[in-house]
C-alpha cells in the first residue's frame, strides 16, 4: 500500500525535468497518488507550445498524472477555472504543491533598492500573493485534513546576495503561508514551507546557484549538497498525512546549512589558500 493510495492533488509550477515541483510528484505518484499539472500559459504566436512541451516531458507519461492545464496565477478567474476543472477531473483533493515564482531577471541583477516599482509589484503578486489566492480557491474543494505546500528558501531569512527582490518575495510567502495556516487550521488543513538547498533547476540559474552550490558543499554540516530525491521525499512528507500536526512551518532540507553560524570547515579551505 502507498502513502497516497487514494489521495489526489494539484501540483502547480513544474517548469521542466529539473524542477523541484516534478521530484515532488514523482514520490506522490510513485506512492499511488493522482495528480494534475498545470504549466505556464503559452504565447498565442508560440506555435512550438514551448511551457507546455516542457512540462509533458516532465510527467513522461506518468499514470498518474491526470491532466495538463495552463495557469495564469496573476489572474483569479484563471486560478478560479484551474480549481473547477480539477473538481470535474479528480473530485475533491487532498493536497496542493505551489511551487511558484517570478522576477524580471533585469531587477534580480541589480542592488535590491534598484528593484524598479513594477517590478516589484510583479515579483510579490506572482511570488507570495498567488500562494493566498490559490489557497483560497483550493479551500472549496479541499477534504478536511489536506496540505498546501509552498517552496521557498533561505534568502527569505537571511541575506543572500544575488538573490535580492525574490529573497523578499520569499519573506513574504512565508509570512502568507503562516496566517493561511491559521485560517485553514479549523478544516485541518496544514500550510507549509519547504526551503531547499540549492539545486540545478531553471529558476536557480538566474540566482547564481553554480557558485552556491560549492559553498554549500564546504559549509553545510553534512559536507554536502542536496539532491532533488532528497527534497522531493520531504515535500511528499509534508503533503502526506505522516505530517498531520505540523503546520505554519518551514522545513529546511539544506544539508543543515542554514543552522550555520560561521563559515565552518571553508575557514580552512581559506586558510589553506
Amino acid at each position: 500500500m502507498g502513502l497516497f493510495d487514494g489521495k489526489k492533488g494539484l501540483i502547480l509550477g513544474v517548469a521542466n525535468k529539473d524542477s523541484i515541483a516534478i521530484a515532488i510528484a514523482k514520490v506522490i505518484m510513485d506512492e499511488g497518488g493522482e495528480c494534475g499539472f498545470t504549466h505556464l500559459p503559452d504565447r498565442p504566436d508560440d506555435d512550438r507550445k514551448k511551457n507546455r512541451r516542457r512540462v509533458e516531458k516532465a510527467i513522461d507519461g506518468h499514470p498518474k498524472a491526470k491532466f495538463l492545464i495552463p495557469l495564469n496565477v496573476q489572474s483569479d478567474e484563471n486560478i478560479a477555472e484551474v480549481m473547477s476543472q480539477t473538481k470535474e477531473e479528480l473530485g475533491s483533493i487532498d493536497f496542493v504543491l505551489h511551487s511558484i515564482a517570478f522576477a524580471d531577471r533585469a531587477d534580480l541583477q541589480k542592488d535590491t533598492i534598484q528593484t524598479s516599482r513594477e517590478g516589484f509589484k510583479m515579483a510579490m503578486d506572482i511570488s507570495a500573493y498567488s500562494l493566498l489566492a490559490v489557497a483560497r480557491e483550493a479551500e472549496g474543494i479541499m477534504n478536511d485534513g489536506g496540505s498546501i505546500l509552498a517552496m521557498t528558501y533561505f534568502g527569505g531569512e537571511k541575506i543572500v546576495p544575488g538573490y535580492n527582490v525574490m529573497g523578499i518575495c520569499k519573506a513574504a510567502l512565508e509570512a502568507a503561508v503562516r496566517y493561511a495556516a491559521h485560517d485553514l487550521g479549523p478544516r485541518g488543513i496544514r500550510v507549509n514551507t519547504l526551503s531547499a538547498g540549492p539545486l540545478k533547476t531553471l529558476a536557480s540559474s538566474a540566482a547564481g546557484a553554480k557558485d552556491m552550490l560549492k559553498f554549500y558543499m564546504h559549509v553545510s554540516p553534512l559536507a554536502r549538497n542536496i539532491t532533488h530525491d532528497e527534497v522531493g521525499k520531504a515535500g511528499a512528507f509534508l503533503l502526506s498525512d505522516m505530517s498531520s500536526a505540523i503546520t505554519a512551518e518551514t522545513m529546511h532540507v539544506d544539508a543543515g546549512y542554514n543552522a550555520m553560524g560561521s563559515p565552518g570547515r571553508m575557514l580552512e579551505i581559506l586558510k589553506e589558500s
